[in-house]
């Protein structure tokens, strides 16, 4: 074995044990898959905060990227407060910022003509359309018990002939179904919830198990 081959041998196996570099190859291959870890990439955000020098620019944007996919939940601002502040005004953790704050507040046609001036950043990462779409139908949903065509449109960024494609699997698969409205409009009807019809609400007295309430009976008495 030459002296070169122990070498490259040496390093590639200082590598597998290396928790930083481990992270990263399977931070990869979580976006390359279409599958997500929130607990890997704070694990590995956490490890940057001891190695900032080693930083990958890239990876941390893959990893908000992904965070943004996961809306409604937490993740991206969970990333974010391990994320230095100088680099929060750099970008493209500017732009990834700016593109959170639009869907918190529900500014979709803001946030798909953002997204639309950062292809660079956001098609690396699978499915990144279809998340947004999702959590703009969720967001939708808890507000909505009938919405006009254009809002639907505007909010998932799909026109056209692709909108009728798009409401007939959802008709199929989810229970929408589709009114005339005023004038020449549509309407689209979504299933009821306990959000955009608050009678569904259940009682939170409803909730409790008999079994407590049977407990207080010798202290009322």
């Amino acid at each position: 074995m030459s002296a070169q081959t122990t070498i490259t041998s040496s390093v590639q196996f200082s590598q597998c044990w290396n928790p930083r570099f481990t992270l990263c190859c399977k931070i990869d291959c979580k976006v390359l898959s279409n599958t997500y870890s929130l607990d890997a990439n704070l694990c590995l955000l956490r490890l940057y905060q001891f190695e900032p020098a080693r930083m990958s620019m890239q990876i941390v944007a893959r990893i908000l990227v992904k965070a943004l996919m996961a809306m409604p939940a937490p993740d991206f601002n969970l990333c974010m407060f391990l994320i230095p502040e100088r680099l929060q005004m750099m970008e493209p953790f500017l732009t990834l910022i700016t593109l959170s704050h639009y869907l918190e507040t529900a500014r979709f046609r803001e946030f798909w003509d953002e997204a639309a001036r950062n292809r660079d950043i956001l098609e690396v990462v699978p499915g990144f359309e279809k998340a947004i779409q999702k959590y703009a139908i969720h967001v939708l949903s808890l507000t909505y018990q009938k919405l006009p065509r254009h809002v639907l449109a505007e909010a998932i960024n799909v026109e056209g002939l692709s909108l009728d494609k798009y409401l007939e699997v959802r008709i199929n698969e989810d229970g929408w179904s589709l009114e005339k409205g005023h004038g020449k409009g549509q309407l689209i009807v979504l299933p009821p919830n306990e959000h955009n019809h608050p009678e569904l609400k259940k009682n939170t007295a409803d909730s409790i198990p008999v079994e407590h309430v049977a407990r207080l009976f010798p202290i009322l008495t």
